[in-house]
């Protein structure tokens, strides 16, 4: 059978990218992307004020689920930039001043990267061979402000286009800004002004609207141009992006108290935050808050808003949920830019409610000057150049300010902060060379205790499961030892396989594993797990279908049974549909086991071999606080033949089912979910 072939789109080592470079390089020799990282940051807790610019640097060939480990080390403190403060009377030539020092300075350290780029260099390989290596500027990841300097634009204009701030709302990708055109630019405004006069080259330079700086670091960089290297981060081009428009909109529109009392109320989720308090006064939300808030905006807006702005929101949240996919293909991209163009085409209704206004102004703002919404324009461009842009998620270099920065600030004295970071770097680079050194050591000496790393198998040690401590068959421990191994990107432990242990324990004899099953899949894209022990060990049928609201408990099992008996355990039993038996139907057994909690897990949207972290559904039995309990809610597919999100809810949460290997016995268990 013939398929349509696709492009799948992944890391920039596979993509154009690479290709592009490497046809301009000498044949047989080795390319290795660049990627460079700047963001000033806090070092100083509630006082002082002192503020570091790290210079973070790392390598695209190092594979991506790798690089965004945060415990792999992979991006390293370069340089730290000065941050001055500049006593030109003019605050606009302090800010060109500061722009021409970061330049200059990027300009000196990345000398030898840009020797290697132009000339090349050799380079051992972790072989020891020679290779012949040429370091280019893959990505360089940034906020927005920063990239417009970088690209040495003013704040109005786009760094990787040529639209104009009137032009931001436009639904189409303008033309490039490509690096010949700002140099020709800078040539022509260095003909008419001296760069020199600070004033004078400044004037001449907004008319191209430049940002003063007279020559950029990438001016020489070998195949640099900054519409290629200022690759789209997500933490700024679409969670801050959310927060400070997307979410204020949905506030004009709800109303402050209204869209904090549908927060309040919602049913806290394990996992999630809960917005007890509502949102429009949260306070330094982080990256994570956006993530959690964007989950349930399209269902909080429902109803008191227009169906016109529901769907110009859902399309700008189908944009952000697509763009994150570790892997996309041409299919994708075209969903892509059909949920950005829908928004376009809704976006009207945005500004007929008066929803856009600025920080504390109380007038509508009539136009769409927002520079992060004419950056999503280049994003689908960026992935067909460089691949999927979560290999440039600036997640990871939030996390090395702390490691990198502010940790070894915080054991210095306050004083002269710079070298104390340096040393305290060195010394933690030694340590850990020396700890990786003697454990390879320590497994290759004969007689150690690690020598032999098959004697006894590692344990499950997730928090959330229950089987863990109570698991006594040798076969289902040495199967969930043996397949934790970090498969999905970006997760810094590793994690357990429930769908190749379902797999194993369905292919073993009945007599060598515990039976009931607890461990199964669905569809091959969800796999349930049971801990060992239930939360209650016996309780009677008809007490659980009272307390638990379940008054075809009984039917449902008698027909279970009925379905087992009639077709044999091979058979795929729905769980659903009319009840044939009746509530006074006679069953085998009188009590059941029930558990509150069951972990479910499922594989990367984008990638169905990507196994992600599997997630725990909770649930509490009825009290006084809570007359019918909590509860985590879940959608299953269940339906091979369709595909979410494209399908919709059709195939989902209709019928529930579970494909039974082996001999079923007596004493089926019931999950309140």
């Amino acid at each position: 059978m013939h398929g349509k072939c696709r492009h799948v789109f992944i890391t920039c080592t596979l993509e154009s990218w690479s290709y592009n470079k490497q046809s301009h390089l000498p044949h047989g020799v080795t390319l290795i992307g660049t990627i460079l990282s700047s963001d000033k940051t806090n070092i100083s807790t509630l006082s002082g004020g002192r503020i570091a610019h790290p210079l973070l640097i790392g390598l695209a060939n190092i594979k991506m689920s790798t690089r965004l480990k945060l415990s792999s080390h992979s991006f390293m403190l370069t340089a730290l930039l000065p941050v001055p403060n500049f006593i030109h009377p003019s605050r606009r030539m302090r800010g060109v001043l500061e722009d021409r020092l970061v330049h200059q300075c990027l300009d000196i350290v990345l000398s030898p990267l840009k020797q290697a780029a132009r000339l090349g260099a050799m380079i051992p390989d972790f072989n020891g061979d020679m290779r012949y290596c040429f370091t280019s500027l893959a990505s360089y990841i940034c906020d927005t402000p920063e990239a417009a300097m970088l690209a040495a634009f003013g704040g109005k204009t786009s760094p990787l286009t040529m639209a104009m701030f009137k032009q931001f709302g436009d639904p189409f990708h303008h033309e490039p800004r490509t690096r010949e055109t700002t140099l020709a630019q800078l040539s022509v405004a260095k003909s008419k002004a001296d760069p020199a006069d600070v004033e004078a080259f400044f004037r001449e330079a907004q008319h191209f609207c430049l940002n003063g700086v007279h020559e950029p670091f990438w001016r020489n960089y070998l195949l640099a141009c900054p519409s290629s290297f200022l690759t789209p981060e997500f933490l700024h081009y679409l969670h801050r992006k959310f927060w400070d428009h997307d979410a204020k909109w949905c506030i004009n529109v709800v109303g402050a108290a209204e869209i904090d009392f549908r927060f309040s109320i919602l049913q806290p989720i394990v996992g999630f935050q809960h917005f007890k308090g509502g949102i429009t006064k949260l306070k330094q939300v982080t990256g994570h808050v956006h993530h959690d808030i964007q989950h349930y905006i399209v269902g909080i807006i429902s109803g008191p808003s227009p169906a016109g702005f529901v769907t110009a929101i859902r399309a700008l949240m189908d944009f952000r949920y697509r763009v994150q996919a570790h892997r996309i293909d041409d299919g994708d991209t075209a969903v892509i830019n059909d949920a950005l163009s829908e928004f376009h085409a809704n976006k009207d209704v945005i500004l007929q409610l008066g929803a856009r206004r600025g920080e504390g102004q109380k007038n509508p703002i009539n136009n769409w000057q927002i520079p992060k919404l004419e950056l999503m324009q280049s994003i689908v461009l960026s992935i067909r150049r460089s691949g999927v842009p979560m290999q440039w998620t600036a997640d990871v270099m939030e996390h090395v300010h702390i490691t990198e920065i502010k940790v070894p600030a915080g054991s210095s004295n306050n004083n002269n902060y710079e070298p104390q970071i340096c040393q305290y770097l060195d010394r933690a680079e030694k340590c850990r060379s020396f700890e990786f050194i003697t454990s390879l050591l320590g497994q290759h000496t004969p007689g150690s205790p690690s020598s032999d790393v098959d004697s006894e198998p590692s344990s499950d040690t997730d928090p959330d499961s229950d089987s863990a401590p109570a698991v006594e068959n040798e076969f289902e421990l040495r199967v969930t030892g043996m397949d934790r191994t970090p498969l999905s990107p970006g997760y810094a432990h590793p994690i357990t396989n429930y769908f190749t242990i379902a797999a194993q324990l369905c292919t073993k004899n009945a007599d060598t594993i515990p039976l009931p099953l607890r461990m199964f899949s669905v569809n091959n894209n969800t796999a349930i797990h049971l801990g060992y022990d239930p939360s209650i060990w016996r309780m009677i049928i008809d007490d659980a279908a009272e307390k638990y609201g379940l008054p075809d408990l009984r039917p449902a099992l008698a027909d279970f049974l009925n379905r087992e008996k009639a077709c044999g355990p091979d058979t795929v039993h729905p769980i659903g549909g009319q009840r044939r038996a009746s509530s006074a139907f006679s069953l085998p057994f009188d009590e059941i086991q029930v558990w509150f909690k069951v972990r479910v897990q499922n594989t990367e949207f984008g990638d169905p071999s990507v196994v992600v972290p599997a997630q725990t559904l909770f649930s509490s039995p009825p009290d006084e606080s809570w007359s019918f309990g909590q509860y985590d809610t879940a959608i299953f597919n269940v339906d091979s033949e369709s595909r979410w999100p494209e399908s919709g809810l059709k195939g989902l949460c209709t019928i529930y089912t579970i494909h039974n290997s082996l001999p079923c016995l007596t004493g089926h268990h019931v999950c309140q979910l």
